[in-house]
């Protein structure tokens, strides 16, 4: 949609093309309950923070600092490590101790929420509005709690292209808190009747800016009896909305190679045959969304104009089809 309010292209998902929407401490609430109905209560630990690793041939040492008990070094043993420490992994440097390049494509990203008082469209819908200088607003509803009290919790997203393309330190990468006022000069002209652009973003709890950052994909993510999951092992551009998703699938694989080997099993190479499968794929997740970031931002610079005029001669048909399907050298 443009910011005069024309709509370039809508599409109704079918049964077998859903897009869960969810809050990220929901859905970690949830993984947690999930656990500890599986699981020891002592099972999760949080507040430790590795510091080093070592294994032999019958396990992995994790040396760690317990946060929550003045920080003193302890230091664990299990048969396997799951590496799934985000981004700024302490296991990956492990094993990628060089790896750290991040590449920032330009653009810094500004996340809130907003709840409001009524329902947010149909309860699915989801809005990507293109302004003028490659701006770009992203909007859809992530609470069914909320949607079931007659009001939405709503997740919003504001991109701002401020640099060209380059690479970041690690510090640079990392979620920094904003005030509302810092991202409203950016869409200040920005809104419709049924969608209070301003609103959303003045009345947001605990916006984070960040820039948009990726990774060159890894030829290997671990060794021996240590393996990485998630962002960890594959930081992807978020345009997707793939982050997640990809790292439920890595969890799901793994589950599925670990269970074929519980009992008197070769767990190294359960770990293997779990990379062999996830790291081609993760691979082209990370390319498609650098493609779909590259086709988002060639249509968010084109004039308000040029966009209507594609719109009414059909070309964002042919531009939609093929994001469809992800064919986005045909766009």
């Amino acid at each position: 949609m443009t910011t005069s309010e024309t709509t370039l292209a809508h599409r109704h998902f079918s049964e077998n093309e859903q897009q869960f929407s969810v809050h990220r401490s929901k859905l970690q609430m949830m993984l947690f309950d999930a656990v500890q109905q599986r699981l020891p209560q002592d099972s999760v630990l949080t507040g430790q923070q590795v510091e080093s690793l070592t294994e032999d041939a019958e396990r992995v040492l994790v040396e760690v600092t317990d946060r929550h008990h003045d920080d003193r070094t302890v230091t664990y043993a299990a048969k396997v490590l799951i590496g799934a420490d985000g981004v700024h992994s302490k296991v990956r440097k492990n094993f990628h101790p060089d790896v750290n390049t991040n590449n920032w494509e330009g653009t810094t990203m500004f996340r809130g929420t907003y709840r409001a008082q009524k329902p947010f469209l149909t309860g699915r819908s989801m809005v990507l509005v293109y302004g003028e200088d490659a701006k770009r607003f992203l909007t859809y509803p992530i609470s069914r709690e909320a949607e079931q009290e007659g009001q939405s919790l709503i997740n919003w997203v504001a991109m701002v292209p401020q640099s060209k393309g380059k690479t970041v330190s690690e510090k640079e990468t990392q979620n920094v808190p904003t005030d509302p006022s810092n991202v409203l000069p950016y869409f200040d002209d920005w809104g419709f009747d049924w969608l209070d652009i301003k609103t959303m973003i003045s009345g947001a709890e605990d916006v984070l800016s960040y820039p948009m950052v990726d990774r060159e994909s890894l030829a290997s993510w671990g060794q021996g009896r240590v393996t990485l999951l998630g962002d960890t092992a594959h930081p992807m551009y978020p345009i997707g909305a793939n982050g997640g998703s990809q790292a439920i699938r890595d969890a799901v694989t793994l589950a599925t190679y670990m269970g074929d080997t519980a009992v008197d099993g070769d767990l190294v190479q359960a770990l293997r045959d779990y990379e062999t499968e996830r790291i081609p794929a993760t691979t082209t997740v990370v390319e498609a969304n650098r493609k779909l970031n590259q086709t988002e931002r060639k249509l968010a610079n084109l004039s308000q104009e040029k966009l209507e005029e594609m719109a009414h001669n059909g070309r964002m048909d042919e531009i939609q089809e093929a994001y469809a399907h992800g064919d986005f050298d045909k766009i």
